[in-house]
């Protein structure tokens, strides 16, 4: 589990989250939503220690960032799997190549042990024979799927996603969020998706929170999400492309 307590981080004179305090479960899809400059990817960057905050705390497990020595934060980021926006695979690599990359950079194990647990989350991807073929020889689906691979190989116990369906289309979508949600369950692993897809909300979100303007508006889950009365939220969700698609075929119906 991740825990986060009001936590601030500012840009200059911009306050940009201003006291967050939430958790993400363990075994969930937990879900950061909201309008663009709600402050979803400073959030985001923060949970991976990417930015430092001015103030608060976010506890991995019992212990803070704040509180590890340079020792404790690496090993903390070899239990980190990162699904990047666009994949963010190494064009000149293999698939295969792509995701033995983190069993080469954090562990020490041999060529053989590392080709077979490449083999083995290939294979839970759905990937099976891709092992030699380049990212530009395979499609946008099959590269978010390497890119799933490649966070889970080393076991993580925390898996980031940062708008993993952006620009898939929505049957691949769904297969995309399915694989994460399938995953976070099999291994048992604290799972934080950043996105403003309500395919994903609808179809995944088992925790969700509503950043507004740099505050936690809202939180709950892909249920309580259409009965709430925050205004926020639902002029989020009834502005989506999918609310907006659903009233045009009513319209056409009507």
């Amino acid at each position: 589990m991740i825990r986060v307590e009001n936590l601030h981080k500012s840009f200059g004179d911009e306050e940009i989250l201003k006291g967050i305090t939430t958790t993400f479960e363990k075994g969930k899809t937990n879900l950061i939503i909201g309008q663009s400059g709600s402050g979803k990817t400073v959030f985001l960057k923060c949970l991976l220690g990417l930015f430092d905050a001015e103030k608060g705390e976010i506890y991995y497990g019992e212990k803070a960032i704040n509180d590890m020595d340079d020792d404790e934060k690496k090993e903390l980021r070899e239990h980190m799997g990162m699904v990047f926006q666009g994949g963010a695979l190494f064009d000149s690599m293999t698939v295969e190549e792509n995701v033995m990359f983190p069993l080469r950079m954090f562990t020490k194990k041999k060529k053989d042990e590392m080709l077979h647990r490449v083999n083995e989350v290939l294979d839970r991807v759905n990937l099976v024979n891709a092992n030699k073929k380049y990212p530009s020889e395979i499609s946008g689906g099959m590269q978010k799927r390497v890119a799933i691979a490649r966070a889970i190989v080393n076991y993580p116990r925390f898996l980031f996603c940062d708008e993993p369906n952006s620009g898939l289309d929505p049957k691949t979508a769904i297969l995309i969020d399915n694989l994460i949600q399938e995953i976070t369950r099999e291994y048992d692993i604290t799972t934080v998706v950043n996105t403003h897809d309500m395919n994903s909300v609808m179809e995944i979100g088992e925790k969700i929170i509503f950043l507004q303007k740099g505050t936690l508006a809202w939180q709950g889950d892909n249920s309580q999400i259409f009965k709430t009365d925050n205004k926020d939220v639902t002029d989020f969700v009834y502005s989506s492309d999918l609310f907006k698609k659903i009233r045009d075929i009513q319209n056409l119906e009507d």
